[in-house]
């Protein structure tokens, strides 16, 4: 991707005004994405991305300069720029480049760009007509296809030399059923860490009349109630409440700083008995993995809680300076555009022992939250606000009738200790999560789970 001796030398230029630390990030993507409406295709793009980040820390400040422009003359320069941030005297540090051996531990079978494109379209017309021909309440189903071919190099001032690869590929399904009143909404938005073999993995057919099944049983729902009731949260993307109240909470990027509501708690209590989590980047082919993180450390797989005990954060190496721990892999960043810093790859609450039978019974009043949609979170505090995209009354230890507007509200480290049960049918959705280092792809996950109380908010 770049030479090597150049490498070396745009670190020494780095660390010329005293920087005690220096890294060049190199990326090379290349992807597709069609946007299809009605049947036709409404927007067909492909692209390329290329450039180089560099950055330099002096203790725990840092600096990021990043260029486009591959000219050696530019590189230097914009090394040169970045390092009259820092304020100190030339260190005698001996760069010795070494390329570390790393297996490529998730396959491709077809990679994207060998791929014909008209093949990609098929696809999502395949999901079209399987969507809007599910009945005739569905008015319009829109479909989104991406994939993506991410190859990096990353070297630094220690020594490290890492390079990897990362495809993913994805398709996103959305179902409108309306009648003369209103209309309503049902997705799916199945990926992975694959090529173009995913789409012949997956049934595309049924994810497309999951999401118009969703849209038509939430069209004839009535609103659902308001107030604190027991809650349970079907697997998948369910945990996106995890991800979202408690995840953020636990990168070193607000617990470095103590502003997240975990700092200083491992080895506290901080859960019910019956929650355990961890953050995995090792997971085969999933849509949060890779081989190693953006500054060039091995995928881990960390353990965050245990039986409702805070294990560890995830830690990226600027964080890890500030609180005295070494990385944990969890260095992430959407491009060469932005520096890295701890995030999450997939997160997901493991396995537990009990059945929906027993989340149901002595239960009189209460919301099954079949699908989760969307929300906000405030990370200093863990308070959230979560739509429900689709969800039903519980009534005397049963599931009974469609509702629709539900939200759940409420505090993530309050919620985690209301966790009273947790099912054994763990599976996982994807997303694209956003934070100062970019959006970038990461999957959330957790068996079925049972809340003993939680705010619903109604109409």
């Amino acid at each position: 991707m770049i030479d090597k001796f150049l490498v070396e030398d745009i670190l020494n230029e780095a660390l010329c005004t005293g920087g005690d630390f220096a890294e060049v990030f190199v990326e090379d993507k290349t992807g597709d994405s069609f946007y299809l409406v009605d049947g036709k295709v409404e927007q067909a793009i492909s692209g390329k991305d290329f450039g180089v980040g560099i950055r330099i820390f002096k203790g725990v400040f840092s600096v990021y300069a990043y260029t486009n422009d591959m000219n050696r003359e530019n590189l230097l320069k914009t090394a040169q720029k970045a390092a009259k941030a820092i304020k100190g005297t030339k260190e005698d540090i001996v760069i010795n480049l070494v390329k570390q051996d790393i297996e490529n531990r998730h396959k491709i079978v077809l990679a994207p760009g060998s791929v014909l494109k008209d093949d990609k379209i098929l696809v999502m017309k395949e999901a079209y007509e399987a969507a809007k021909n599910y009945d005739e309440c569905i008015s319009q189903v829109r479909i989104n296809y991406g994939d993506s071919t991410q190859n990096i190099l990353v070297a630094n001032s220690e020594g490290v030399w890492a390079e990897d690869s990362r495809t993913r590929s994805r398709l996103g399904i959305e179902s409108i059923a309306s009648d003369m009143n209103e209309m309503q909404t049902g997705s799916y938005r199945p990926g992975a860490g694959k090529g173009f073999e995913f789409f012949k993995e997956i049934d595309v057919k049924e994810y497309a009349r999951e999401a118009s099944r969703i849209a038509k049983t939430m069209l004839g729902a009535k609103y659902a109630p308001s107030g604190k009731m027991p809650v349970v949260i079907e697997n998948e993307f369910g945990g996106v409440i995890f991800h979202e109240a408690c995840g953020h909470g636990l990168e070193a990027t607000s617990v470095a700083k103590g502003l997240s509501v975990f700092a200083g708690k491992v080895g506290e209590k901080v859960a019910s008995d019956v929650v355990s989590a961890v953050d995995d980047g090792t997971l085969l082919n999933e849509w949060g993995s890779s081989n190693v993180d953006d500054e060039g450390t091995p995928m881990k797989r960390n353990l965050l809680i245990e039986n409702g005990v805070l294990k560890g954060y995830m830690v990226d190496k600027l964080n890890g300076r500030r609180m005295g721990v070494e990385s944990t892999g969890s260095a992430r960043r959407e491009s060469y555009k932005y520096a890295p810093t701890s995030r999450m790859t997939n997160t997901f609450i493991l396995n537990g022992t009990s059945s929906l039978e027993d989340m149901l019974a002595g239960v009189e009043n209460g919301i099954y939250a079949k699908y989760m949609g969307g929300g906000s979170v405030n990370p200093s505090t863990g308070d959230f606000n979560f739509s429900v995209m689709e969800g039903y009354l519980i009534e005397n230890g049963k599931i009974t009738e469609p509702v629709r507007g539900a939200t759940l509200i409420g505090n993530g480290p309050e919620v985690l200790h209301k966790i009273e049960m947790v099912g054994d049918n763990l599976s996982h959705g994807q997303g694209m999560c956003g934070s100062v280092s970019g959006s970038i792809p990461a999957n959330v996950g957790q068996p079925r789970i049972k809340i003993s109380d939680i705010v619903v908010g109604g109409r």
